[in-house]
């Protein structure tokens, strides 16, 4: 019985002192857990590159409906525009209008999958206090200021990896106000 137990020591330390195949095994515990982790960074990274994309057309958006006047084009005889929908194409596609093929808009918006439906521009003149409990939020000689506000959310659906560990369809939101500037 000894001799079986000396031998079975032998062999195991043998084994213990063997190198090789150690990195092997390292990578393949290491490996599924670095895969998971790059995916999982390359995937917040683009869900905050879409958020920044839909910030930055929602800012646009609010800064051309703050200085649109559809009235000024109508007492001049004009046509009158519609400055809610002009800002909305503005934050969706960067530009004032689409081109339209057969029903279809033809152009790339800035976030893909986000359409002019998911963006609300208000120009209703509300109009904010310029100090709120002592803090002053905008700098005016009156004591109100009007805004206009763009708002906006945006179904993120990403690249899977979400889907993967078992979270939902994210919805990102957004919204930039602008002070209200008429002449």
């Amino acid at each position: 019985m000894t001799a079986m137990f000396k031998m079975l020591s032998r062999y195991f330390d043998r084994f213990r002192r063997d190198q090789r195949g150690a990195v092997i095994v390292e990578m393949t515990i290491i490996t599924p857990l670095m895969l998971v982790l790059s995916a999982g960074v390359f995937e917040f990274g683009n869900l905050i590159h879409d958020k920044l994309l839909m910030e930055a057309g929602l800012t646009d958006a609010a800064r051309y409906a703050a200085r649109c006047n559809s009235q000024l084009y109508t007492d001049s005889g004009l046509a009158a525009i519609d400055c809610t929908a002009i800002a909305a194409n503005i934050a969706v596609y960067g530009k004032p209008s689409v081109t339209v093929v057969n029903g279809v808009v033809t152009d790339t918006p800035r976030v893909s999958g986000w359409q002019t439906s998911n963006v609300t521009v208000t120009t209703n003149n509300s109009c904010q206090d310029t100090v709120v409990g002592g803090v002053t939020q905008y700098r005016a000689t009156t004591a109100q200021v009007c805004t206009v506000r763009a708002s906006g959310t945006y179904p993120y659906t990403g690249v899977g990896m979400l889907a993967f560990i078992g979270i939902g369809p994210i919805t990102l939101q957004g919204s930039h106000d602008e002070r209200l500037i008429r002449f």
